[in-house]
């Protein structure tokens, strides 16, 4: 009797579980519909190509030890009021395009960033707290899984704007289809 007991609490337990998974992840499918909708159609264009193409060769000899230096840099001046180095980042060419497709999205896309094959900032609508992505999910599980990967992450509370949002990351492949970055989008659940 105990063990049919156990056998009905690990399977009530299990079902659960998956209940909450599953409402976890509910926001999954619709935010990847509205990337693929939305953004994906994009991404080829050739301001963002050329931005991430230049940026990858002016940093493949980057070490470990460089990118954390940079990443410091920029994390200073966040907190500082002389910011070269996000002024440049956020006057390029890239920034402008994602600043109109964040304008033109009605509130959709809280902010919009690429990212080279290091995980490097390359352009954003808004000034990211730190420049290198390359340690985090929203790297590691777009750009780091390859072609036409998509990864949404959990919906969370902004807490800037109070509003519910998720970012998914979509890999960025050139023309031959090979991958050379990402983009990472923060969704106004509100908009989906």
């Amino acid at each position: 009797m105990k063990s049919i007991l156990k056998s009905i609490l690990v399977i009530g337990s299990f079902t659960m579980t998956a209940g909450l998974a599953s409402a976890e992840e509910a926001h999954v499918a619709p935010v990847t519909a509205f990337v693929q909708e939305k953004v994906v159609p994009w991404l080829s264009d050739p301001v963002v190509i050329a931005a991430i193409k230049a940026q990858n060769e002016k940093n493949a000899a980057l070490a470990a030890a460089d990118i954390e230096a940079l990443d410091q840099k920029w994390r200073a001046e966040v907190e500082s009021a002389e910011k070269p180095m996000i002024d440049e980042i956020l006057g390029n060419d890239l920034s402008k395009f994602l600043q109109e497709k964040q304008a033109g999205s009605e509130g959709a896309f809280a902010e919009l960033f690429v990212m080279d094959a290091k995980g490097l900032n390359v352009g954003q609508s808004d000034v990211t707290s730190d420049y290198w992505q390359g340690d985090e999910d929203k790297f590691t599980k777009s750009f780091g899984a390859g072609k036409d990967a998509i990864f949404v992450d959990a919906v969370e509370k902004d807490e800037s704007t109070q509003a519910l949002q998720s970012q998914a990351s979509v890999t960025i492949s050139d023309e031959t289809g090979a991958p050379i970055g990402a983009i990472t989008i923060g969704v106004n659940m509100d908009a989906l």
